[in-house]
């Protein structure tokens, strides 16, 4: 119970897991190889959660991990890559061989997607888009009924309209919430704050749960406000091996494992298996890539934050 006398909404990665359905599209915050949502990524990989669509601003090792296993079939995004580990390599594997079905945008166009469903509406026009190879690429390709020109009824300029993305789920990972899902994310946010408010059910993993009282002494840093949030997934190291500003640093020898697997369908299951599939939860998990000791070997500098 909350201090004010209702139920919070903390629950494990494993029971929000269970309430996602196959088919669904789900938004996945982060960037890259920072704040990737692991800890649910690999229970929707272990609870074998098919045929999804995923939606990403800029893809990166959550989207990958998921691709791999074979569970997605729809992929809306804005770029990506593992940063200075290369190209998201089961992701581009996926696209030679077209056993997915991609939509390429910018991250700012996939931004303003996002916003348009936060703000509830249908469509929203941009101007970022036009006379660039993205859009006729788009125009020619999987997003045709997502992208529109058009001209303003004022002043007769051309415009792009962008359909609005309502994920059924969007998953954010967070420095800090309370057990009502009040959250307070550091450092830079992208378009996680549009997205979080786009899904039609939002589920944030915290780093760590406070009290509202604590929460409610800065405000202007509530991100996402809990009335938003479904449930509040505590998981402490939840983004490993991805960062997390403030908290922890990426894990170069496991990110640069993970390459290595990953070039190659066979090796890529062996690495399932080890991490996701032998590992009852993400404790398990955060075991085999050296517990306690190398959690806090990635442990971030106070002053620096990374």
């Amino acid at each position: 119970m909350s201090a004010s006398g209702t139920v919070g909404k903390v629950k494990s990665a494993a029971e929000v897991v269970q309430g996602i359905p196959s088919g669904a599209h789900i938004a996945l915050g982060g960037f890259a190889i920072a704040r990737n949502v692991i800890a649910v990524v690999h229970e929707l990989i272990r609870q074998q959660k098919r045929d999804l669509t995923i939606s990403q601003g800029v893809v990166g090792l959550d989207t990958d991990l998921l691709v791999g296993a074979g569970l997605v079939k729809h992929l809306i995004m804005g770029g990506g890559s593992l940063d200075r580990f290369g190209p998201v390599p089961c992701v581009n594997r996926a696209r030679e061989t077209k056993s997915l079905v991609c939509e390429d945008y910018t991250s700012l166009s996939m931004c303003f997607r996002y916003l348009a469903g936060a703000l509830g509406l249908s469509f929203i026009p941009i101007k970022s888009l036009i006379a660039s190879e993205v859009l006729e690429r788009l125009e020619a390709g999987a997003g045709a009924g997502d992208v529109q020109r058009m001209k303003c009824p004022f002043t007769g300029e051309e415009y792009v309209a962008l359909r609005a993305l309502t994920p059924d789920v969007s998953l954010v990972h967070v420095q800090v919430a309370d057990r009502e899902g009040n959250c307070q994310i550091d450092g830079p946010r992208w378009e996680n704050e549009e997205q979080a408010k786009a899904g039609r059910r939002l589920i944030v993993v915290a780093e760590e749960i406070v009290s509202t009282e604590y929460i409610q002494r800065s405000p202007e840093r509530t991100i996402i406000p809990g009335h938003r949030v479904e449930a509040v997934i505590h998981q402490p190291f939840g983004a490993v091996p991805t960062a997390v500003f403030r908290r922890y640093d990426y894990d170069a020898e496991h990110l640069r494992l993970y390459v290595e697997h990953a070039q190659e369908p066979k090796r890529y299951q062996e690495y399932l298996k080890k991490f996701v599939f032998d590992c009852r939860d993400h404790s398990e998990y955060l075991e085999k890539l050296g517990g306690a000791k190398r959690m806090e070997q990635l442990k971030a500098d106070p002053v620096l934050g990374y």
